[in-house]
């Protein structure tokens, strides 16, 4: 299960739910993102 977060409500939704249709239930906002679970360091060569 993948959980995204709203950017206007910051409410998470589970994307069985967004299948239907990518908004927000909440709010009805359009901007959803999935947050990151771990910091990722990559260094320059």
């Amino acid at each position: 299960m993948v959980l995204y977060k709203c950017f206007n409500c910051n409410k998470e939704i589970d994307d069985a739910t967004l299948r239907k249709r990518v908004r927000c239930i909440y709010c009805g906002s359009k901007m959803l993102y999935k947050p990151r679970t771990s910091v990722t360091k990559v260094k320059a060569r």
